[in-house]
């Protein structure tokens, strides 16, 4: 299941802050602020998917993802490469590579980052 945008905007948030009540979700938005009637929207229909939950303090609820923010993101890149490139990554590398202006520092931080991991899985 994927969030929509809005969720996902509000997920970063409770990444960052690990775990937050309303007030502190709406702090981390910019202005203009969305209504809270909004973030409870989000809150409770990432709940319903299984990405969001809380404990009760009160009448208050403390929101805390159930979804780490690498596994979010790895599902999605790995979503991308089957999808886009025929479940090839080195298609994917080769698009990323050429198509995204990065500058020979990055590629060359890239290579490193390959490297390194080529060895580790070598060992």
């Amino acid at each position: 299941m994927q969030l929509s945008k809005t969720e996902e905007q509000v997920m970063q948030y409770l990444w960052k802050l690990e775990k937050a009540f309303m007030k502190d979700i709406l702090d981390a938005y910019p202005e203009p602020k969305p209504a809270t009637t909004t973030v409870a929207t989000l809150l409770k229909r990432m709940t319903d998917k299984g990405f969001v939950d809380y404990k009760i303090y009160g009448k208050s609820r403390e929101y805390y993802p159930l979804v780490k923010k690498t596994d979010y993101f790895s599902k999605h890149v790995n979503g991308l490469i089957k999808n886009f490139f025929n479940n090839s990554a080195s298609q994917f590398a080769s698009f990323f590579t050429s198509e995204t202006n990065l500058s020979t520092i990055e590629l060359e931080e890239l290579k490193k980052i390959v490297d390194q991991q080529i060895k580790k899985q070598k060992q």
